[in-house]
């Protein structure tokens, strides 16, 4: 640690902070545009100045210097630092008007209005007048994709897009041209960005030069309600913050969650928000001669219940969708043990995760934020850039800081920075994996699902637990066997215990011709149901799942009601309500307590606080949100003691196309314009 002086104040701060965070941390303010703390310093901007005394009669840049590069006093004395002394103010304010020679006065009617950091330092260090009185410079905007918009003629080229695409994204989207007064930020040849992380420059940028394309001129930041929530889009479990006004939501954007996602999400996460409100059910409908009539919620219940009690529990069952609450799935749970039914499922057909193995064999163990620590990564039938664009950025943050191996398993696809190809299929990891994990003191395994849901899924399972245990991913103080999950309620429907009970069919069985007479769907929109069943779908939009149903129960989205979901990690997180469900749309567990009354096996809830109390005492853990819940690492010896004989198809991974893994994604006008910007880059990537 070194003493430091700053505005009177002595602190002791590690030698190799800067001068910034050294300012920082003693409680001093100091102006940015160029610096950012997860990315490398640039020095571009020279708005944090500060004077050093004893150093040279000039203003020092702040995040450009280190306190291990002050000298001491004559007499030894701490180096002082003055953040708010006439020489740093007049030299801030030079700085200032330098930056606003060129900037037009678009305030009016730039979407970046009201949370802009060049309008809040220019009150604070900006003048009345200008003593230039030459023309604006005008630069011509860039056509960068659909989801980012540009208005490059504000761009102070501060470059914190172009460090963060090249450092955090891992893809070189973004450049600087021209030197001087010519300097421009642009794509190559001004193609569209590539990156699934795209939408954070428009965080990051300090200015209105790259702003929300789908959001342009939509609304005003004082004109929303802000509500906290959480990222469903995969299982990640990004931290994220709803802003709507009125019953719409105008835009999702990151919130800070160091453990998880850091201050970043994807962009199907940011850029979905116009999928909830299109295609959306809002009331119930009956299959009569062969076409859906919208009904009545009692003719809706009246046409399930004739079917159900008609039915044998045998001949019953129910599948969670990925996008299911762990509320919603608790209620249709306890509503089909009411009724005898034991045919219950939330896993992809062909899926081996199960509860009863321990819940180590289905979370991934080390934690995302533990990825840091590992000093070796295997990567088993999973593409992490597709499945979880965050939690790869997480992977290459590790990669970034070096001395770490990478090693995939499966497809040989752009992770966005370099790895050892170990092969394709099982074969390959049984054969490479052990010589590439000598003498790594911390390694992880990432299962994906590609590797799980197929036939011989259990038996790759215990193929993978078996390593794990022979080769010191698993021992008394790491647990590096890792399963990273593609759905937000897969973790919570095994912790619910959402599989087959005793006898009961799983995922596949139940999808076979004539297995079933009555199927039940919580937003199922990834299998096809065969003919014969009666449907019910409940659910938000009107896609797979609601064109196979006979009945449709209209739901709430994830920004329409408060939640528990639980991330590929383990975490227990909770959504809440920005806005209110469409039409005659319910929560989903409040339609199926109605619907259980009708049935005539009333659930023991009426509140949604009272099915919590209900929940809690069956699943204590879910109680402590944001908590992981401590996990026994022998499930991993259960696992390698299955055993079982592992086929030769290579791993593929679940996601083929990023932008349309869900209802509400598919929905979205954005994603599928993205989605069609993917698919045409493909052929160019082939080449």
């Amino acid at each position: 640690m070194s003493k430091i002086i700053i505005d009177g104040t002595e602190i002791d701060v590690p030698a190799e902070y800067t001068l910034l965070q050294a300012c920082e941390a003693a409680g001093a303010e100091v102006p940015r545009f160029c610096f950012h703390e997860r990315l490398s310093i640039a020095g571009n901007c020279r708005m944090c100045l500060v004077e050093v005394k004893g150093g040279p009669p000039k203003p020092t840049a702040s995040c450009a210097m280190n306190v291990r590069d002050l000298r001491p006093g004559p007499n030894g004395e701490p180096p002082v630092v003055l953040t708010t002394s006439p020489m740093v103010k007049k030299a801030r304010e030079g700085v200032m008007e330098f930056l606003l020679i060129n900037h037009p006065l678009d305030c009016p009617i730039c979407d970046q209005g009201g949370e802009c950091d060049l309008q809040d330092q220019a009150m604070a260090y900006g003048v009345d007048t200008s003593r230039f009185a030459e023309n604006k410079r005008a630069v011509e905007d860039k056509e960068i994709g659909p989801l980012v918009k540009t208005t490059m003629t504000r761009c102070i080229q501060c470059t914190r897009c172009v460090r963060f695409s090249t450092e955090v994204a891992g893809v070189t989207d973004l450049g600087l041209t021209g030197r001087g007064e010519d300097v421009e930020i642009t794509s190559y040849l001004e193609a569209a960005m590539t990156s699934e992380l795209q939408g954070n420059i428009i965080d990051l940028c300090p200015v209105g030069a790259l702003t929300s394309k789908p959001y342009e001129f939509k609304a005003r930041p004082w004109e929303l309600t802000k509500t906290e929530s959480v990222d469903v889009m995969d299982a990640t479990g990004a931290a994220i913050r709803v802003d709507s006004r009125g019953s719409e939501v105008m835009r999702i954007l990151p919130r800070l969650n160091e453990a998880v996602n850091e201050e970043w999400i994807s962009d199907k996460t940011r850029f979905i928000f116009d999928g909830l409100k299109t295609q959306r059910l809002d009331r119930p409908f009956i299959r009569v001669n062969g076409k859906l009539q919208p009904a009545s919620w009692q003719e809706a219940f009246a046409a399930i219940s004739d079917k159900v009690k008609a039915t044998m529990p045998a001949r019953i069952g129910a599948l969670a969708g990925q996008l299911a609450a762990v509320e919603d799935m608790f209620a249709l749970k306890s509503l089909m043990d009411s009724l005898g039914v034991s045919n219950l499922d939330a896993r992809f057909p062909g899926s081996p995760l199960h509860p009863k193995h321990g819940r180590a064999s289905y979370v991934f163990n080390s934690t995302i934020a533990g990825i840091e620590d590992a000093d070796a990564i295997i990567i088993i039938g999973s593409n992490p850039r597709l499945e979880s664009p965050v939690l790869n950025a997480r992977i290459r943050k590790r990669y970034v800081r070096g001395n770490v191996f990478i090693g995939v398993v499966g497809e040989q696809a752009d992770l966005t920075y370099p790895y050892e190809y170990l092969g394709a299929g099982p074969d390959s990891f049984a054969k490479s994996v052990e010589k590439a994990l000598t003498g790594k003191q911390k390694p992880i395994f990432v299962i994906g699902q590609g590797a799980l849901n197929r036939a011989d899924g259990a038996a790759v399972l215990s193929m993978v637990a078996e390593a794990a245990r022979k080769l010191g991913v698993v021992k008394d103080d790491w647990n590096g066997f890792n399963v990273l999950h593609t759905e937000a309620a897969l973790v919570g429907a095994l912790d619910l215990g959402f599989v087959p009970g005793e006898g009961g069919l799983d995922t596949a069985a139940m999808l076979k011709s004539g297995a079933l007479d009555v199927l039940f769907l919580l937003g199922v929109d990834e299998v096809v149901v065969p003919e014969g069943a009666f449907v019910v779908y409940q659910g938000t939009h009107g896609d797979a799942g609601a064109h196979r149903a006979d009945v449709i129960l209209p739901g709430a989205a994830f920004t329409e009601k408060s939640g528990l979901y639980v991330n590929t990690e383990g975490r227990v997180q909770m959504t809440n309500r920005a806005s209110f469900p469409p039409g005659e749309a319910r929560e989903d567990w409040a339609i199926l307590r109605a619907l259980s009354a009708v049935l005539g096996n009333a659930l023991s809830f009426d509140t949604l606080a009272q099915l919590r109390k209900s929940l809690f005492a069956a699943h204590p853990h879910f109680s402590a949100i944001n908590g992981i819940a401590a996990s026994d690492a022998g499930a991993i010896n259960v696992l390698a003691g299955l055993g079982g004989k592992v086929g030769k198809d290579a791993f593929r991974s679940p996601v083929t196309d990023f932008y349309l893994t869900n209802p509400i994604a598919r929905a979205s006008k954005t994603m599928a314009a993205c989605s069609a910007l993917a698919k045409a880059r493909i052929p160019l990537a082939a080449e």
